[in-house]
């Protein structure tokens, strides 16, 4: 019995170790780098780039249908999408998802921002996505300057987009 303790308890301190490595590694992996393109395949009007948004910050939300924490974070994007402040843009990427599925979660979403497809998951594998949802802000410049994976809320992005 004390053995078996021992032993979930040492799985348990590696896998906090192994999520503060790849915490670690993500941050500093994607921080200040210029942002990769975006894809150009268009789910919700009008196709963006990111030479078309240069000037301004920029929240990429990368999102899939099959995504159960895409679901949960889904009504916070629209509350985002309708307080963003002067200056910032959203756009959504579906990823490595099935075109039927990607329409079918915008319509249920109600998602009326710019929302391109990668169908393939290039442009995502090009961000260096380590989990679904991610979230990248990027700067006027083109650059990331913050990484975030899992659902977020729309007070917490604001707050991150007024602070910086």
């Amino acid at each position: 019995m004390r053995s078996r303790r021992i032993l979930i308890a040492a799985l348990a301190a590696a896998g906090l170790v192994v999520l503060l490595v790849l915490g670690l590694s993500s941050a500093g992996s994607t921080s200040g780098r210029r942002a990769p393109a975006l894809p150009t395949q268009v789910l919700v009007p009008p196709r963006v780039t990111l030479p078309s948004l240069r000037g301004h910050r920029v929240v990429v939300n990368f999102w899939a249908s099959w995504c159960g924490p895409c679901r949960k974070e889904a009504p916070e994007l629209v509350r985002l999408s309708r307080e963003l402040p002067a200056g910032v843009r959203l756009v959504g990427v579906d990823w490595n998802d099935a075109a039927a599925g990607a329409r079918s979660f915008v319509a249920r979403s109600g998602w009326t921002y710019p929302n391109l497809r990668d169908p393939n998951g290039d442009v995502g594998n090009n961000y260096r996505l380590h989990g679904m949802p991610t979230t990248f802000i990027l700067d006027a410049q083109g650059r990331i300057s913050e990484q975030l994976t899992g659902p977020q809320t729309a007070a917490g992005l604001l707050a991150r987009l007024r602070s910086g």
